[in-house]
């Protein structure tokens, strides 16, 4: 091939992936939630891809949390092992709810991190892998694109997950269109940074949300029992 072949071709391959990433860009923005009640666990549906909400334990308590999360947020690392002390002693009786929020723009392993806890969620191992990605942040945050998905394959290995549909998964349609449905929902309730929290449709009291990334629970403890009595 000679060099006008090639600088045709490439010039092609330049067109095609602009247009890919338009239209993946496009697909992340116009789902739309009017009719969607954020606050209330939401089932599967070939808007979210059918992949309904990643609730923890209870899925029918009438005190709902819903996080908006980053796996690559270093707030959201930080704030994640004060929440499973939280679930530890309201997880039976309060409805959480985890969605995704990746910031790409300041966290460019943010999706295919969440593609990742999709794609174990896909084989019955969504908690184990969110919690896999937060406890291990730092080993993957600041993996280069060739680096991060044998990462997270061989997390999905020790997980003792299919690996072969794992790899598949992650870039399929199907999760795409599940974290852009998290984001959408994310723009109704206006959460713009992570980690944000909603308790019955409210952002939660900046103290209980402070809280719960600095490890002091009281806070959000009193608001979760006088929400249960």
């Amino acid at each position: 091939m000679n060099k006008v072949s090639w600088s045709i071709f490439a010039g092609v391959v330049v067109l095609l992936l602009g247009a890919l990433i338009i239209y993946s860009q496009s697909t992340r923005t116009t789902i739309d939630v009017s009719a969607v009640d954020a606050n209330a666990v939401i089932g599967a549906s070939s808007q979210n891809g059918n992949i309904a909400d990643h609730v923890f334990e209870n899925t029918e308590s009438k005190v709902v949390l819903v996080e908006y999360g980053d796996f690559q947020c270093p707030g959201c690392g930080a704030a994640h092992p004060n929440m499973k002390t939280l679930l530890a002693e309201y997880g039976d009786r309060i409805t959480f709810i985890f969605r995704n929020l990746p910031l790409t723009s300041i966290h460019p392993n943010a999706r295919v991190a969440a593609s990742a806890a999709e794609a174990a969620g896909l084989q019955g191992k969504y908690w184990e892998m969110h919690d896999k990605l937060f406890e291990s942040q730092d080993d993957w945050t600041s993996l280069d694109a060739s680096k991060r998905i044998p990462m997270f394959s061989a997390y999905a290995k020790e997980l003792g997950l299919d690996v072969t549909k794992f790899e598949q998964d992650i870039p399929s349609e199907t999760i795409n269109q599940r974290i852009s449905f998290d984001q959408a929902l994310a723009k109704k309730v206006g959460a713009t940074s992570t980690p944000s929290f909603f308790l019955d449709g409210e952002p939660l009291e900046s103290s209980a949300a402070t809280g719960i990334l600095q490890g002091n629970l009281t806070a959000v403890k009193a608001l979760l029992d006088e929400k249960l009595k």
